[in-house]
């Protein structure tokens, strides 16, 4: 049961599977949010530009029933005459065109934002399948589509329902009125339905926005697997990074001990550590560490050093101190110098002495003397 329960999905969606649902194109959109704010642009729009439509599309109107015999027996004069009232009507309308055209544009960013997602735009053929299709029919969501479209339906006929109950006789009257004043006052009065109609929908986009929102936070739930295996993907599999740390740390154990026949001096502790130092003077400043290490590192160091006949010497507090207060491939520290000056001093004598340069061996240098700074016992403190 524990398994079963890891497996259901109900823990929130992670940033990257947001991340990666709006990649495809999954974000929470609204139509009914979409609705109302078209419809409420148009009847702002019909409002604020009532006046020029009346002023531009009534001088349209009359010059169009004016008769003009030239216009009427002229073809050629017809034809530039209803191209430019083409014109004129275009122009009166541009303004709310304009503003429809933004609207459409701007609405359905509302919710959700602007989104471009070309991978939502691949095909996709497992979305031709007919049972899949007949499934997503008669699924919860479909459902719920089909509860929600009637209960909008609902909402809306009762609303016009009322709208016109109520206005019914103001509109009766307005056919008595004088043409101008009978215009004014339906004028009035579709206004006054547009703006119960938009309520109702500003009403439902309330309602449908928040549920959007919810039903695709839900439809991104993730299970507790899921989230275990997002972790790994993104922070990386434990065994898998361990292996390559591994790897990496015997990549560079070769490397290192690449370098050890090239040293001149190695010191030991005499066997817990395990110290290869080299000095170039033309391309150093001072001797470097080329190889350290501990216990069976340690102990490849001075195997590979006998093999390759570099001088090893045991000197504990110096390796100690080298190993720890010089990392690998740098120089070492300033009160050190004497100490490994004197031994690389012995280590050329020897070799003079045993290509023989010289007439007697080199004497073996004193200990080491180590800057109190620098000592160091070899065990790790907290």
């Amino acid at each position: 049961m524990a398994d079963e329960s890891d497996l259901e999905k109900t823990e929130q969606p992670s940033p990257r599977r947001l991340e990666k649902a709006r990649e495809e194109g999954q974000v929470a959109r609204s139509r009914e949010l979409v609705t109302f704010v078209l419809l409420a642009t148009a009847a702002a729009g019909l409002w604020t530009t009532a006046g020029l439509l009346e002023a531009r599309v009534g001088s349209v109107v009359r010059h169009g029933l004016a008769f003009d015999r030239g216009v009427a027996f002229d073809p050629a004069l017809m034809l530039a005459t209803a191209q430019e009232m083409a014109v004129q009507g275009l122009l009166a309308i541009a303004p709310f065109l304009g503003m429809m055209l933004l609207s459409a544009l701007v609405a359905p960013t509302l919710l959700g934002g602007l989104l471009f997602a070309p991978k939502s735009l691949a095909p996709d053929f497992k979305k031709l399948d007919p049972l899949a299709g007949l499934g997503r029919m008669f699924s919860a969501q479909s459902l719920a589509e089909l509860l929600k479209a009637i209960a909008k339906s609902l909402v809306i006929g009762i609303v016009g329902f009322l709208v016109i109950r109520n206005g019914l006789d103001a509109m009766l009257g307005a056919m008595r009125e004088a043409p101008a004043a009978g215009i004014a006052h339906m004028l009035a009065i579709v206004a006054r339905s547009c703006a119960w109609i938009i309520g109702a929908l500003l009403l439902i986009a309330l309602v449908d926005v928040p549920y959007q929102v919810w039903a695709l936070n839900k439809k991104l739930r993730m299970s507790r697997e899921d989230l275990k295996q997002e972790h790994k993907e993104s922070e990386g599999d434990p065994h898998v990074k361990g292996r390559i740390k591994r790897q990496q740390q015997a990549l560079a154990r070769r490397r290192m001990m690449a370098e050890v026949p090239k040293a001149d001096l190695v010191l030991t502790n005499p066997t817990h550590f395990a110290v290869a130092l080299r000095y170039d003077e033309r391309a150093m400043a001072a001797p470097k560490v080329v190889a350290k290490g501990t216990d069976l590192v340690a102990q490849r160091i001075r195997e590979l050093a006998r093999e390759h006949r570099v001088e090893v010497v045991e000197s504990p507090a110096l390796a100690r101190s080298l190993y720890r207060h010089t990392d690998l491939g740098r120089e070492i520290p300033g009160g050190l110098y004497t100490a490994v000056a004197e031994l690389l001093a012995w280590v050329y004598q020897l070799r003079r002495w045993r290509a023989g340069g010289a007439a007697a061996a080199p004497a073996a240098p004193a200990a080491p003397v180590i800057p109190e700074a620098l000592q160091w016992t070899g065990v790790q403190t907290a």
